[in-house]
């Protein structure tokens, strides 16, 4: 099951943290169909947000089809994202951890990277679209 984290000093809104989390839980696999998501009440517990931030986010997630609510029984995913294989995934982040070590070494830090990362994508993708 996810544990959702919040980052207050972010900016985004607080529901939206939650629906990127779980996003990006279906990208990366840690979230399949059939998962139940947590309740509101043991959301609420956590992270000690108001109920209906948590019932907001899962709106959202059922709305894009994500996730299905079953009355009495909780909120389950209902598809994933994402189609890279379990084993493709894992090879992928051993050669992102090691680009990122490399990265350090340079003398790159955190931002310069996100930066490095944000234009080969966008040339990557404008390509595709040529």
């Amino acid at each position: 099951m996810i544990e959702f984290h919040l980052d207050r000093g972010s900016g985004v809104a607080t529901y939206l943290q939650l629906v990127h989390q779980v996003r990006h839980a279906l990208r990366l696999g840690a979230l399949r169909p059939g998962d139940r998501l947590p309740t509101a009440k043991e959301v609420v517990a956590q992270l000690t947000i108001n109920p209906n931030t948590v019932l907001k986010a899962y709106r959202e997630l059922e709305r894009e089809g994500l996730v299905v609510g079953r009355p009495g029984l909780g909120t389950f995913v209902e598809r994933s994202l994402g189609e890279t294989s379990m084993s493709d995934r894992v090879r992928l982040r051993a050669e992102l951890v090691q680009w990122v070590r490399n990265g350090r070494q340079a003398g790159l830090d955190q931002e310069d990277m996100r930066a490095l990362v944000a234009t080969v994508l966008g040339d990557m993708f404008r390509e595709e679209i040529a």
